[in-house]
């Protein structure tokens, strides 16, 4: 039922195996329709995370006309399945059955964000599915799936410390690649998922819509990442239209404490002025 306070409509969009929760923002009543917005979270608990710096975000596109849909992934929040039967495909089809039902309601072009894991599955199905997206708006991307694995794989390594049971080094890759699921903080990793994210890379992912990009920066915002950087002198070699630029509010995707990342938000709103502004601000730098 739409909450006519907030402008938020919840329900359950049927999809493979169950459904799928989904949380759609909408502009004021009268407000013209300027386009749709699909946000892709990020993996296990970095989605839990973030969910409300994701959400002030998604008030801030909704008060400028968007429709925004956000949508929990199979196996993820309150979507059908569990963690540990989530597959990467299976995740990609969610996608396109959100995509397919927003355009389907919502005049304007379609634009894709994500956030980490999240902005490489928008990266993945921009680039190789027929997908309508006008742009990509990529929070703070995860540019390799077999990094950000290795990462995940840590927490296992940490939390077995902790309780004493260390894990020997490259236990948890072999588990994997024998076949075997593995538990990670909480969440069961299945080989499946692990693989087809192992295999994942923003380089080899030429997005053929402009990039809006949005990447932490410790210290001077002006200084990015070698490795952001890096991507971004290759994707504009390859004729990318991209625009990216720092923010230095901390990881909140991975913090203890909750943090609003208001530097975020305003280097959201001036990356991507041209297609937010209404005439009445001006965000450009």
């Amino acid at each position: 039922m739409l909450n006519a306070t907030t402008g938020l409509l919840p329900f359950f969009l049927p999809a493979q195996g169950g459904q799928r929760y989904c949380l759609l923002h909408l502009p004021a009543p009268g407000q013209p329709a300027r386009g749709g917005i699909v946000y892709i979270h990020p993996f296990a608990e970095e989605l839990n995370k973030s969910r409300h710096v994701a959400a002030l975000q998604a008030r801030a596109f909704a008060a400028a006309g968007y429709s925004v849909l956000q949508l929990d992934l199979y196996g993820c929040g309150d979507s059908s399945g569990d963690f540990g039967e989530a597959r990467w495909a299976i995740w990609r089809n969610d996608l396109h059955l959100a995509c397919a039902w927003l355009a389907q309601r919502v005049d304007g072009p379609l634009t894709l964000w994500g956030l980490r894991l999240g902005a490489l599955l928008a990266l993945e199905l921009a680039a190789h599915a027929p997908v309508p997206c006008a742009r990509l708006l990529l929070w703070q991307p995860e540019l390799d799936g077999r990094r950000a694995i290795d990462r995940f794989l840590r927490l296992r390594i940490a939390g077995r410390m902790l309780a004493g049971d260390a894990d020997a080094p490259g236990h948890a890759r072999a588990e994997l690649a024998a076949g075997r699921a593995i538990e990670v903080a909480g969440y069961l990793l299945a080989p499946e998922l692990a693989q087809a994210i192992d295999t994942m890379a923003a380089a080899t992912l030429r997005p053929a819509s402009p990039v809006y990009w949005l990447e932490y920066v410790a210290g001077d915002t002006s200084m990015l990442p070698a490795s952001a950087a890096r991507l971004a002198a290759q994707w504009r070699g390859e004729g990318v239209t991209l625009r990216i630029a720092g923010f230095g509010d901390g990881a909140f995707w991975n913090s203890a404490q909750l943090l609003e990342c208001p530097q975020l938000l305003d280097a959201t709103a001036s990356v991507c002025h041209d297609w937010l502004d209404d005439g009445d601000r001006q965000h450009a730098r």
